[in-house]
């Protein structure tokens, strides 16, 4: 293709621009007046969550973002800026010493370098931090069946299985004549929540009765894999003024009904959730009672 013809035989190279700058701009438009139309960017990002390493988390993944924005700025603002000033069309020639300048290659490698450094070395700690379950004050296990949820909290004989809730099963159904619009929360209810106490570090043990599930709630901040014939580790908690029901979902496909298999957790106040769980006791202890 000649240097004055344009994408196609007898186009002039300036049709061509216009056309692509038309083309730009047009795009350009289009997404800017479709932002405000948009959901609310906090529901496509990170969740800032409710507990200390989960703000810790999604502080390490802002600082990373804005790096790699940085980053992707200054490299395709560079890319663009070369492909328009000096493009073949204005008799640009490539500068040989430029191509192999041992020190130009020198530093667009060690900066790099530099900058993964820099960026592992607080991610590394984050890492070390969710691994590490010391100081525990509660220790629940999790163990994941298709398709519900089994919660034992250990040095009690309180357990019980968390299964979707009813009222989103009787929607679900195909013929039921219930519209899912009209039920709370469908999809993401339960019978039977998680209770966990608020400002208490709660260490969880993660395994599986049949096929590979993943526990994982936005708000908490942690998502584990839980694995037959495995006991996968990490730990949750919720700040002492955030106490509320927090929703999730197992985040591994496991089967047909994996989209029926919701989490929710419920975080109550020390006192309340002292409480509830001596309730629970009694009703176990009453429950193994009648079965003697």
């Amino acid at each position: 293709m000649s240097p004055h013809q344009g994408p196609y035989p007898g186009a002039p190279l300036t049709i061509a621009n216009r056309f692509l700058k038309r083309y730009f701009v047009a795009g350009g438009v289009a997404t800017l007046t479709a932002l405000p139309a948009r959901a609310d960017w906090a529901d496509v990002n990170l969740a800032e969550g409710v507990s200390e390493l989960a703000r810790e988390i999604y502080g390490m993944h802002m600082i990373m973002f804005w790096i790699c924005m940085a980053i992707a700025v200054l490299t395709f603002g560079a890319m663009i800026f070369a492909m328009v000033r000096f493009r073949k069309s204005k008799g640009a020639v490539a500068d040989t010493k430029l191509l192999h300048n041992a020190r130009l290659e020198a530093a667009w490698t060690i900066v790099p370098v530099i900058i993964l450094i820099a960026m592992a070395i607080p991610a590394v700690e984050k890492v070390v931090k969710i691994e590490d379950t010391s100081g525990s004050g509660l220790t629940v296990k999790v163990t994941g069946h298709q398709w519900y949820w089994q919660y034992e909290y250990l040095d009690t004989d309180v357990s019980f299985y968390s299964r979707l809730a009813r009222s989103s099963d009787e929607a679900r159904q195909k013929g039921s004549g219930v519209d899912p619009l009209s039920v709370d929360n469908y999809l993401l209810d339960v019978d039977k929540p998680l209770v966990i106490p608020t400002g208490v570090k709660v260490r969880v043990l993660l395994t599986s009765n049949d096929v590979i599930h993943a526990w994982w709630v936005r708000e908490i901040g942690i998502k584990r894999d839980a694995i037959p014939g495995f006991i996968n580790e990490m730990w949750i908690s919720v700040d002492e003024e955030d106490p509320g029901t927090y929703r999730g979902q197992c985040t591994e496909l496991c089967g047909a009904d994996h989209a029926f298999m919701p989490i929710v957790v419920v975080a109550k106040p020390k006192e309340e959730f002292d409480a509830w769980l001596a309730e629970q006791k009694s009703a176990a202890a009453t429950a193994l009672a009648a079965t003697e």
